[in-house]
């Protein structure tokens, strides 16, 4: 008899014992999929954990349905790495290998098919994949088990797969529009026209052609401005016709150039690196030199210092060893950038792998990673990429290490990307450079107690300064009445300057929406979320109130709804009333907006980060999107226009996080020739951490912050594990809550902390309540673990606890 254990997509904490044949047996490898039945109707996609000949005790040992896989498609290294997320995060394996897999490698009985509409050869479909797809035109969607009656046998999982292979259909996910690459037609004069002598020339010999003549004065007024020309805004400036201009491209008197903005063709040509400068050449240095002791580096290099271009250098030292290389990004957004920039040296060697690409994308990425095809010896990625099956990893770069966006809140596995990636750069024995201006304290405090590497790179490329930093009080301000809006007259004086030299601006408020509180003058009573405890912010361009935390939404009211009055007063700014009020205060310059409403597209980012690159942006306002490493040359000035939200927050960390978010906005200033200005508008010039801000000092922010953190017992001392308890019924959650409160405190003693409800303490109509425990240095991770588990298990035997969501976080914050 032939047994294999199966791990199941399904929050479950063991794998199951399946039957198979002795064939099947032989054929079978660790990190297979086979298609299973699990309870009584499901079909799942399970994943081969281990091939033997012991039957279960407890159940007798269902046989698997089929077979999907020719050869494993989840390796050795990787299931090891699953072992230590599973166990470290306290999930199950199943989260993790749900986690892991794009969806469409994950079919169940469930999974709902569309057909591809940009699909046209069907010639290429066998008898049984054409039925499928014929099915498909006459209705909109169909279930598996839909198909298994439409082809009348049980085995359909393979022709699924060879569909969704053959691009014909796509199971659910987003609805990702069809992907056309965008070239916009750009106009230069030929260069032969440089010296005045021959333009006068030409003049001269356009003279009888007016409209000709016409175009080129109005090319070099246009020209003026610095930014490329595009021929349709030389068209109407002109107000010529498209063949003018041709008969003039004919002529060679122009040339007509295209810029692609857009991602996935990769183009084939590869420059060579960038010559680094003395400081970044010596930090290279410093690096390799560290990592022949050490697996792990950080690297603390000031804003704009150079750090891709040190990456770059040691990237391709891995590759001349034929290794593969894993760079990890936290923000999409990001990725739009970086990928410009090591395309430009590194080619076709990159994949990218990140959440706004569709399920195809994701799956072709997979396997080149898997058969280690020289497309794919690059991998850039948000933190879901630490999953990729990696067979020969020699680096991993973790950039803007600091970035609470590497953690993953919901849904399990709640894993910390960095943390991962150390140990799974551990498992391959590989290497890890951690980067960031304004480091983490805990990777800093590692550093400083040598267990990691720590190299700093403190000049900024081509030794630009450092932006100059002011700090406005709004409150003084207000007083003498010198505000504009949200804008003191300091701040608009800065903008102006900025837009007379010809230079950009970026403003900052993390916020978006209209205005956050929208309150009754007469009763003050404001609307509210019936879903979630939190009020809702309105929307001016929809003009709508929305939940930021369930979408709820509706139409703004004309009256209040508790009172009747109709003096409804908005409070509080978002992004968008930044938006409309620069619209008023300086209305002959573009203004963009970068938030989540405005990047909700597959293009999103890209579309606004390209019009801003190309200078058609003048002042771009943004939330903490804008702060990550982005670089624009021609950026002199960032203003961040209410430093205290983020000062006055109720969390441990919301120190660190302020200064971190401040001085990266601030290194977005004056990047490339001059030094750049920061303004930070706040009612409280004096608060520490924004004098830190001001005078750049990160040790001095690091040194205070860790006092504190000793004072209180908190990271990078204590470790912490919080447990969050949600149920829609609040008064089951209040029981439970108080119940795991003394089972722990038993345990533990002193270092349980709740039992709490946090700042929002209903979401999706589920009541929240929180207990975190706090583990001294001393006290063994494991046997915590354990008997966190133990009383875990304990609470859900009790009938009426039962329902409630029993959340686990690991290092919480």
């Amino acid at each position: 008899m032939h047994f294999i254990d199966v791990i199941l997509p399904i929050p479950i904490q063991k794998t199951f014992i399946y039957l198979v044949t002795e064939d099947e047996a032989n054929f079978l490898q660790k990190g297979m999929r086979v298609a299973v039945s699990f309870g009584k109707t499901k079909m799942y996609t399970g994943l081969v954990f281990n091939i033997h000949n012991n039957a279960p005790t407890l159940y007798e040992a269902k046989e698997i349905h089929q077979i999907l896989d020719e050869t494993p498609i989840v390796n050795e290294l990787q299931l090891q790495h699953w072992q230590w997320i599973a166990n470290y995060y306290m999930c199950s394996l199943g989260d993790v290998y749900r986690a892991s897999l794009p969806s469409a490698f994950l079919l169940e009985s469930e999974t709902i098919l569309f057909k591809n509409e940009a699909f046209i050869d069907d010639t290429i479909l066998a008898d049984d994949e054409f039925l499928i797809f014929e099915a498909l035109h006459h209705q909109s969607q169909l279930t598996i088990h839909q198909v298994v009656a439409i082809l009348g046998k049980k085995k359909v999982m393979p022709i699924v797969n060879s569909l969704i292979k053959k691009s014909a259909i796509y199971v659910k996910e987003e609805i990702y529009e069809q992907y056309k690459p965008k070239l916009v037609k750009y106009v230069r004069l030929n260069s032969t026209y440089n010296s005045d002598t021959a333009l006068n020339k030409l003049l001269e010999d356009l003279s009888r052609a007016k409209k000709q003549r016409e175009a080129v004065l109005t090319f070099f007024q246009l020209a003026t401005s610095k930014k490329p020309i595009k021929s349709k805004d030389l068209e109407t400036s002109a107000n010529v016709s498209s063949s003018i201009l041709k008969s003039l491209v004919d002529k060679n008197i122009f040339e007509f150039y295209h810029i692609q903005t857009d991602r996935v063709q990769f183009k084939g040509v590869t420059n060579d690196l960038k010559v680094l400068n003395e400081f970044q050449s010596k930090a290279l240095l410093e690096i390799k030199e560290t990592f022949k002791d050490k697996d792990v580096t950080l690297l603390h290099g000031v804003t704009s210092s150079g750090k891709t271009e040190v990456y770059t250098k040691l990237i391709q030292e891995v590759l001349d060893q034929g290794k593969q290389v894993l760079f990890l990004l936290p923000e999409i957004a990001l990725t739009t950038q970086i990928i410009t920039r090591l395309q430009f040296y590194f080619g076709e060697q990159i994949s990218v792998f990140h959440s706004k690409y569709s399920i195809n994308e994701r799956v072709e990425v997979w396997n080149n990673v898997l058969n280690n095809k020289p497309k794919a010896r690059i991998v850039l990625g948000a933190r879901s990429s630490v999953f990729l099956p990696f067979s020969n990893l020699g680096l991993i770069v973790v950039d803007e290490e600091h970035e609470t966006s590497y953690k993953q809140f919901e849904p399990s596995p709640r894993y910390n990307a960095r943390d991962a990636a150390i140990v799974l750069a551990k498992i391959h024995k590989a290497k890890i450079l951690l980067g960031s201006a304004t480091p983490s304290l805990e990777s800093y405090f590692n550093a400083t107690q040598n267990k990691y590497g720590f190299v700093s790179l403190n000049r900024r490329h081509g030794n630009v300064q450092l932006p100059k930093i002011e700090l406005i009080d709004v409150k003084t301000k207000h007083k003498k009445k010198e505000m504009t809006g949200h804008f003191s007259d300091r701040m608009l004086l800065l903008i102006k300057e900025a837009l007379e030299e010809k230079e950009q601006v970026i403003l900052f408020q993390n916020r978006r929406g209209y205005s956050p509180v929208v309150e009754c003058k007469t009763c003050g009573v404001s609307p509210e979320c019936p879903n979630c405890d939190v009020t809702l912010t309105y929307h001016k361009f929809k003009h709508e109130l929305r939940c930021h935390y369930c979408n709820y939404q509706r139409a703004m009211p004309n009256s209040c709804g508790a009172c009747g009055s109709n003096t409804l007063d908005t409070k509080g700014f978002g992004t968008e009333q930044i938006e409309i009020e620069l619209k008023e205060l300086f209305p002959d310059y573009k203004i963009g907006r970068m938030d989540l409403d405005t990047t909700r597209g597959k293009y999103g980012y890209q579309k606004i980060i390209g019009a801003f690159e190309a200078k058609e942006i003048d002042i771009l306002v943004g939330t903490q999107m804008l702060s990550k490493g982005l670089d624009f040359e021609n950026v002199s000035l960032v203003g961040i226009l209410n430093a205290d939200t983020m000062l006055n927050f109720p969390d441990f960390r919301a120190h660190e996080r302020a200064y971190d978010m401040m001085v990266q906005v601030s290194g977005r200033a004056g990047r490339s020739k001059k030094q750049g200005n920061v303004a930070i508008q706040t009612y409280n010039p004096y608060h520490q951490i924004l004098q830190q801000v001001s005078t750049t000092s990160y040790t001095e922010m690091y040194k205070e912050q860790l006092q504190e953190r000793w004072q209180y017992k908190y990271p990078p001392y204590y470790r912490l594990i919080k447990i969050t308890l949600k149920h829609k019924d609040y008064n089951k959650v209040d029981s439970g809550v108080n119940w795991l409160f003394k089972a722990l405190y038993t345990s533990f003693g002193e270092n349980v902390l709740g039992p709490t409800a946090p700042a929002v303490s209903r979401i999706r109509n589920q009541y929240i309540k929180n207990i975190v425990i706090k583990i001294p240095p001393k006290q063994s991770l494991v046997n915590t673990k354990n008997q966190i588990t133990k009383i875990r298990n304990t609470f859900e035997a009790v009938k009426d606890f039962r329902p409630i969501r029993f959340i686990i976080d690991v290092d919480a914050y």
